[in-house]
C-alpha cells in the first residue's frame, strides 16, 4: 500500500495511507546500507512509500519502497558534518522563522537557509516574529532587513506568534501547500505552529536568560495538517544551517541578485572576489548589498579549497 511519512525519529516512522490509517512503520534493511542514498536519513518526512503490514491489529508495517521525490531540503548532518541529513522532502515551500533579537537571527543564517532553497528548487519566505519586540532601535533593524530580502524578491511575514489574529494572514498564505518550518531554537517557531494548530499544543521552551539564545523543543521532524489543506512540517531548531553539495562555482548562482549580474562578468568561472571586470562586484551597493555580499565571501570560505 502507498503511504506518506508524517514523523521521523529515526528508527521508526509514523506514515498514514491513502484511507487515512496510521502506521507505525520501519525500514526494510537496505535503505540503511544502500550507498546509493547519500544521507543520514535514507528515509525522510514527506516522502511517499510502499508499506507491507507486519500487524493489522498493532498498525505495525515494512517500509518497502521509497517514492521519487521532487525535491528535498537538506542541511548537514548534526552527527557527521561531512554527510547530508534530508530535513524533509515533496515541499511546495519553505519557511524560516527569524527574529530581530531575543535571540537575534544573523543574516548569514537566514542566507545559508536560502541559498539551500535555492538550491533544492524550493520557494522561500521569512517570517520575522516576536513583532512585540521590534520597536526603538530595533524598528530600523527590521525595516532594512525586510527590505533587502523583498527587492531580491523572498516574501516576508512579520507576526507575534502569541497573537492568533496576527497568524491568520500567514495560515491564508499557506493553504493548499506543503510548507516546511524551520529556524534558530528560541525564535518562536514552535509557538508559531501552536497558533496555526491550536489543538496541537507543542512544548514551548523559553530563551535562555543567560545566554539569550532558544532552547531545543523540537527533537524530530514532523507533519501536521492545517484545516485549510495545507500541510506543516516542524523541524528541530538548529544553531546554524550547514550548507553541503555545492560547489564554490556555482555558489553566487544561488544568490538571485548576483545570478542575474554573472552573465555580464568577463571570466566564466568568476569567483567575484578580485578578477577583472567582475559584473558582480560592480554592482555592490547598488543591485547587490554589501551583507549579502559578505554572506556570499563568508560561505564561500567555508566551502572546500579542493577546487578553488
Amino acid at each position: 500500500m502507498e503511504a506518506i511519512i508524517y514523523k521521523s525519529t529515526g528508527s521508526f516512522y509514523t506514515a498514514i495511507d491513502d484511507t487515512g490509517k496510521v502506521w507505525i512503520a520501519r525500514a526494510r534493511g537496505k535503505f540503511k546500507i544502500d550507498k546509493s542514498i547519500k544521507s543520514t536519513n535514507p528515509i525522510a518526512v514527506g516522502d511517499q512509500v510502499t508499506l507491507q503490514p507486519e500487524s493489522e491489529q498493532d498498525s505495525t508495517a515494512i517500509i518497502t519502497k521509497i517514492g521519487q521525490r521532487h525535491n528535498y531540503m537538506v542541511r548537514t548532518s548534526p552527527h557527521n558534518r561531512h554527510h547530508k541529513h534530508i530535513v524533509a522532502s515533496n515541499i511546495d515551500e519553505a519557511i524560516v522563522v527569524a527574529t530581530i533579537h531575543s535571540p537575534r537571527t544573523s543574516n548569514g543564517f537566514l542566507d545559508r537557509f536560502l541559498i539551500t532553497a535555492e538550491a533544492y528548487h524550493i520557494p522561500a519566505t521569512i517570517v520575522f516574529n516576536k513583532a512585540d519586540l521590534i520597536e526603538g532601535a530595533y524598528v530600523a533593524e527590521w525595516e532594512e532587513r525586510k527590505q533587502l530580502y523583498e527587492a531580491i524578491g523572498y516574501p516576508t511575514f512579520t507576526i507575534q506568534a502569541t497573537d492568533p489574529t496576527s497568524v491568520q494572514t500567514l495560515k491564508d498564505h499557506l493553504a493548499g501547500k506543503t510548507t516546511l518550518i524551520s529556524g534558530h531554537s528560541g525564535v518562536g517557531k514552535s509557538t508559531l505552529i501552536n497558533a496555526l494548530l491550536p489543538t496541537l499544543d507543542l512544548r514551548v521552551q523559553e530563551v535562555s536568560d543567560w545566554s539569550g539564545k532558544g532552547q531545543h523543543t523540537t527533537t524530530f521532524a514532523e507533519m501536521f495538517e492545517l484545516s485549510n489543506g495545507g500541510k506543516i512540517i516542524d523541524t528541530p531548531g538548529v544553531k546554524e544551517f550547514g550548507i553541503v553539495d555545492i560547489d564554490q562555482y556555482e555558489l553566487a548562482q544561488y544568490f538571485p541578485e548576483m545570478r542575474a549580474r554573472m552573465p555580464d562578468c568577463r571570466f566564466n568561472n568568476c569567483l567575484h572576489i578580485n578578477e577583472p571586470d567582475c559584473a558582480v562586484k560592480e554592482s555592490l551597493g547598488a543591485d547587490i548589498s554589501i551583507s549579502r555580499y559578505e554572506s556570499y565571501l563568508n560561505i564561500l570560505e567555508s566551502l572546500p579549497k579542493n577546487n578553488y
